[in-house]
């Protein structure tokens, strides 16, 4: 079933205007999505920085009032401050609004968020996956959705207008959106985002021991690989807590992988070697030419 929903919201309310929040605002200003965008930050000196950019037509004081009438509020906030945030906005909601976030953990997040605003706000989970190793407002962009996949994870009782709703906004902000339960959306992004960002962090902490000085003799190579260790160390510790189960699966996994390749080396099976790099390859090349 499609429902006939205006595309402009009128009023969007973003709370926590780091680099996912600032960047849906900027998106949102320029692409004409919302007629008002309310931005909510915890701190003063965001909060007056935010009197000076073009996308942002009010950032009061209190959450209340920055929810206060919104047509949908995206909780931008760190993971494991969304469920957090989800209870302290619940009391003051008064226009049934829809409720969505960035985080990127969804199982836990998801029932929690719902249950806290059930009969104040419909809740959808959202994920989308353009982050980056760098953070903040500063550089934030609203480019930064554009041909990226974002998850909804509604729950099998969600409303079916504001699943279409939130589908409809990261659709308008560039995205590919998929529709996945958000246990299926763990165990995925455990795989293709939780783990790359882990075997990356291990390698670079193992060579700032077995190697300290290695940035005087490598090339590019150690530097694509290790690029994304560069992310916030207190972020990806809360995304592993949330995330504990699958990440420990995906490593299990990962690791029977390499003692495969290891033994393959050690006894001088050449051809399994060589078939590990072409499958290699051949992955790395697709995704080239699924994202240039």
């Amino acid at each position: 079933m499609r429902f006939n929903y205006p595309r402009v919201l009128e009023k969007l309310t973003i709370i926590a205007p780091g680099l996912l929040g600032a960047s849906i605002g900027m998106a949102a200003k320029e692409r004409f999505l919302a007629h008002h965008i309310s931005v909510w930050a915890r701190r003063e000196e965001t909060r007056e920085s935010l009197a000076s950019e073009q996308w942002c037509d009010e950032s009061p004081e209190a959450i209340e009032d920055a929810c206060s009438g919104s047509s949908l509020i995206t909780l931008c906030a760190p993971v494991e401050r969304i469920i957090e945030l989800a209870q302290r906005i619940a009391p003051g909601l008064d226009s049934n609004p829809i409720v969505t976030d960035v985080g990127s953990v969804k199982t836990k997040l998801s029932r929690h968020c719902s249950k806290a605003l059930k009969g104040r706000a419909r809740f959808i989970g959202s994920h989308p996956m353009a982050g980056s190793e760098k953070t903040g407002m500063d550089n934030a962009s609203a480019d930064l959705f554009e041909d990226r996949t974002c998850f909804i994870t509604p729950l099998e009782d969600s409303e079916p207008d504001a699943r279409y709703t939130v589908k409809s906004f990261w659709q308008d902000l560039g995205c590919h959106v998929l529709q996945e339960r958000p246990e299926k959306h763990d165990a995925i992004v455990a795989n293709v985002s939780h783990l790359p960002h882990l075997l990356a962090s291990a390698l670079a902490s193992y060579l700032s021991t077995a190697i300290p000085d290695s940035g005087q003799f490598c090339g590019n190579g150690l530097k694509d690989t290790t690029r994304i260790a560069s992310g916030d160390p207190q972020m990806w510790r809360d995304i592993i807590i949330q995330n504990r189960p699958e990440i420990i699966r995906v490593i299990d996994a990962f690791e029977d992988e390499l003692q495969r390749f290891k033994a393959n080396i050690a006894n001088e099976e050449d051809f399994a070697v060589l078939q590990t790099l072409a499958d290699g390859k051949a992955f790395r090349d697709k995704l080239d030419a699924e994202h240039p």
